[in-house]
């Protein structure tokens, strides 16, 4: 059998549906971020690039402390794990650091993962089959991460209109007072930028006997008076019951990790296979994400500025007529609304005028709501603004794309809640 023929194919399918992802070779400059370098694929010559797209929300990952917090531990500990968590794994800046992010969120305890993605799986997963015929009631645009962890669980699941509370009580009184639930959903959600009622979903969980769990990958480090999340903005992290957050974006480093109750931590250290079987994080990596924990639990200064410079990229381009998708976050979602037009701008934006930006397709949103996903940070200067701005407004003259007003993008969930045509974001 010729098995290669059959990866070709899936591979020109992709490509047919303009979905095929290509990777940018960048060369991020600590010194000057968001500048970087961006080697070319083609053979052409390498040149300089501002990144606005980057998940390093507040570019902690270039902070002075976090650099020295990584360095000195890897100068003193080595640079691997030296095994899983518990074979040797343990290593003490990754013990500190789960002090740190219990802290953070005002819970029992914390379990550090090697990613975000692995966090939700993990915990999503281990806390339903835990429990006795759970019920998984999932918010319609969670994350792939926690769509999986849902699948991995086994357990029966339904989905609740996005943002509905009132669909969301209707499935709660629907599960009864004595059956388990667990209720999973974002505070912020990535690619539309909108922001859930995490005191409402919580005050129902609460009144109909539900486990509250709540992904603030997009919002730790970035709200909240010690950056601790929406939650914490909102006051109500006493409220949910499992958080879980990313040390990749807000705090600009790498992992996941979940805060809790001391006895769910301890199931799901003790359960996950995911968790058993995997690689710790190296001492340097957890020293560098404590450190910019810490950071940002004293400093307001980082997610001030960063607020500023989010206002101004969409004040300015709002009044240069380009259609901003409108939430009330630091995601600033440029909309397009065609596949291969969102890639060609993209392309145009990277070539042309040195501003890389990643086209955001299907299926990580919906087919006819492609987008370019813009994200400044308080590296981003005024300049940078206007060239951004004066940039975007060349593209969609070159491609004929429409100023203005955003145009309604098509429903994203049937009147059950269903996923139609989202899969994920990332």
């Amino acid at each position: 059998m010729e098995y290669r023929r059959f990866f070709g194919q899936a591979i020109d399918r992709l490509k047919a549906e303009q979905r095929y992802r290509v990777f940018a070779d960048l060369e991020r400059d600590a010194s000057r971020f968001p500048l970087a370098t961006w080697h070319s694929d083609n053979g052409g010559p390498s040149r300089e690039v501002v990144i606005w797209c980057s998940n390093d929300y507040l570019g902690m990952g270039r902070h002075p402390r976090v650099i020295e917090a990584m360095t000195t531990a890897a100068e003193r500990h080595g640079v691997g794990a030296g095994g899983t968590r518990n074979i040797s794994g343990t290593n003490h800046p990754l013990v500190q650091l789960e002090a740190e992010l219990a802290d953070l969120h005002g819970k029992e305890s914390a379990l550090a993962f090697t990613s975000g993605w692995i966090s939700n799986l993990a915990a999503i997963s281990t806390i339903a089959e835990l429990l006795p015929n759970c019920l998984i009631i999932s918010d319609a645009l969670n994350h792939n991460s926690m769509i999986e962890g849902v699948r991995r669980s086994g357990c029966e699941k339904t989905i609740f209109r996005h943002n509905d509370t009132a669909h969301l009580e209707e499935i709660l009184i629907a599960a009864g007072p004595e059956r388990a639930k667990l209720v999973v959903f974002e505070s912020l959600y990535s690619m539309d930028g909108d922001i859930a009622p995490v005191g409402e979903i919580a005050a129902l969980c609460k009144k109909h006997g539900a486990l509250s769990y709540v992904d603030e990958v997009h919002a730790v480090g970035l709200y909240g008076p010690r950056g601790g999340g929406i939650c914490e903005r909102d006051n109500v992290m006493s409220q949910i019951d499992v958080i879980e957050g990313t040390l990749a974006k807000g705090f600009g480093t790498l992992g996941g990790y979940i805060a809790a109750d001391h006895v769910i931590i301890d199931a799901v250290r003790s359960y996950a296979p995911s968790f058993i079987f995997t690689t710790a994080l190296p001492p340097a990596v957890a020293a560098a994400a404590g450190a910019a924990v810490r950071q940002l639990k004293s400093s307001q200064d980082e997610r001030d500025l960063h607020q500023k410079q989010v206002a101004r990229t969409k004040a300015a381009l709002a009044e240069a007529g380009i259609p901003v998708m409108p939430n009330p976050s630091h995601i600033v979602p440029v909309f397009v609304g065609d596949a291969e037009l969102c890639k060609t701008a993209s392309d145009i934006l990277l070539e042309k005028h040195g501003i890389y930006i990643q086209p955001i397709n299907y299926p990580t949103v919906a087919r006819g709501a492609e987008r370019l996903r813009v994200t400044p940070t308080p590296y981003h200067t005024e300049a940078h603004i206007v060239a951004l701005v004066e940039a975007l407004r060349d593209v969609w003259r070159r491609l004929g794309l429409p100023f203005g007003a955003m145009p309604q993008v098509g429903k994203i969930a049937d009147d059950k809640g269903r996923r139609l045509k989202i899969v994920a974001a990332e």
